[in-house]
Parts: structure tokens; sequence; C-alpha cells
């Protein structure tokens, strides 16, 4: 998938199908941290750990064009929330032949550069999926997931009206990952507008020598 990404890692997808309303709509992962889009600083992470990237956004993809990455609309209808992108990166790493995806929210800006050996460990001792955690934080939408249980997902979400990331990984049985956090939380993300700012002041430390 290109000689930027990482060989013999499972792809990823950023997850930003939803509709940011605490942020008063629009779209987080264009908004500016630090100089640049917060997807920049989200791809700049996680390129080197994974063999490929995906975004999951629904309405005009031109707005992403600039990224250059493979855009994957919600195949549910109705936008039943995040779990309608892990389907949609479910199927398409299908598609690509992987048997694992990684999924990451698209406000998250300092995920962890080891996140994808950590969560892989995990998934090479034999547990069906991996989430990571931080802080006895649990963080569902940052997991390892099988591609196997896609056609389960898609069932659960339109059968059964699942609409929670936390429930789908109960069912899979999937195993949180802990994750030390030093002067930044690597899954802080951004809710609401005076988050930029707490997220410009963690940008600082996480650059100082």
């Amino acid at each position: 998938m290109g000689e930027r990404y990482g060989k013999g890692a499972p792809p990823a997808v950023v997850l930003a199908g939803g509709l940011a309303r605490r942020m008063g709509g629009g779209d987080k992962p264009l908004l500016v941290l630090g100089g640049r889009p917060l997807l920049g600083h989200i791809l700049g992470r996680l390129l080197p750990q994974v063999s490929g990237l995906a975004l999951n956004a629904n309405g005009d993809p031109a707005r992403y064009r600039s990224f250059g990455l493979p855009i994957l609309a919600d195949s549910v209808p109705d936008r039943p929330g995040p779990l309608a992108g892990i389907l949609a990166a479910l199927d398409w790493a299908a598609a690509a032949g992987a048997t694992h995806v990684l999924t990451v929210p698209g406000d998250t800006p300092f995920l962890p550069l080891d996140l994808v050996p950590r969560l892989t460990e995990v998934i090479r001792a034999g547990v069906p999926a991996a989430l990571a955690a931080s802080g006895g934080r649990r963080h569902p939408t940052v997991g390892l997931w099988p591609v196997a249980a896609r056609d389960g997902l898609r069932r659960a979400i339109l059968d059964e009206g699942v609409r929670r990331v936390e429930a789908w990984a109960e069912r899979l049985r999937a195993v949180p990952v802990e994750f030390a956090i030093d002067a930044v939380d690597p899954f802080f993300n951004l809710n609401a507008p005076d988050e930029l700012a707490e997220a410009e002041r963690l940008l600082a430390l996480q650059r100082r020598p």
C-alpha cells in the first residue's frame, strides 16, 4: 500500500463520521492544532504503524481530498454512530484481505507511537479483539477488531439496534490494553470548543525536550 506504511501490520481507519454536535457541528478532524489539522497529527502518528489507512466520513468526500486517503461512508442508514464506522472499516479491511483492522477516532491527536504493536501483541496471544485504555478508562473506539466479526456487527446494528461500541466489544470479549499517561493522556480527545485550547497546551508539553 505504499512505502510510507509499516509492513506486516494491520490497516487502520480513522472514524470521522460523527456530527460533532458538542463542537457546534462541522468536521473535528479538520480543526487546526499547532498549525495543522487534527487529522494530520493522527496520520503522522499512525502511518509508521499500519499497512494502510482510510477515513470513515459521510457527506461530500472532497473536503478530505488533500489527505489522499480512501473515504469510506457508512454502509448502514441513519448514522447509527461509531459502530457504523467500525463496520465500514471491517468491510474495507476484508476487501483488502486483512484479518484485523485498527480504528481510532478523528479527534485524538496524541495517539501512542506504539499503539499498534501493543494491541497486536495481545491479539497474537489469542484474544479476539483488543482496545486501548489509560488512567483506568477504556477507549472502545480505539480498537483492533477481527474482520471475521463484520457480519455479526451488521446484524447487531440492523436487527438488534445495538449502538454502543462498548456493548459490541463486550460481545467480542475484547481485552483492554493499558497505556501510560505521562505529560499527556495519549487518548485525549476534543469534544468541546474549549478543549482545543487545552490541546494546544498539551501539544506544547509534548514538544518539550
